[in-house]
């Protein structure tokens, strides 16, 4: 039997881009990796996240923000930094084997109506998917 490998993704309020990284891993590759998130401050997970998570199939609507602090206890494989924010923090994640940066825009910030937002976190989602189905084909 082969060991899972762990895998964290870090951006900085935990609240989208971790949030859908960390459900579309699971979700996809679930059999292969142990898939976790957090970030550099504690927020809410976003409404807009769960709602373009949910267009796709998966629901994160039962997850939680949490900290760095609140995940530093586990080893993980291959640490994720989503975010230049984060990755400012924590250029290498101590805890963490390997750690990637792969920056991707603040959904929440995108300007406009509210469907032009909803546009822009659909946007961030599918890059995020993409680069994951990329990704993580190598790393397995």
């Amino acid at each position: 039997m082969i060991r899972k490998k762990k895998v964290l993704f870090i951006c900085t309020a935990n609240a989208a881009r971790s949030q859908m990284a960390e459900g579309y891993l699971r979700s996809k590759y679930g059999n292969k990796y142990d898939v976790f998130s957090a970030g550099t401050r504690k927020s809410r997970i976003s409404e807009r996240a769960i709602m373009v998570m949910r267009e796709i199939g998966i629901d994160i609507s039962n997850k939680n923000s949490k900290t760095l602090d609140e995940v530093a206890g586990m080893k993980y494989d291959i640490a994720v930094t989503l975010c230049d924010r984060a990755h400012q923090v924590c250029p290498i994640v101590p805890f963490a084997e390997k750690t990637i940066h792969r920056g991707f825009d603040d959904p929440h910030l995108t300007p406009g109506t509210d469907e032009e937002v909803l546009i822009g976190y659909r946007k961030v989602r599918d890059e995020i998917i993409q680069w994951i189905d990329k990704e993580f084909i190598k790393i397995q």
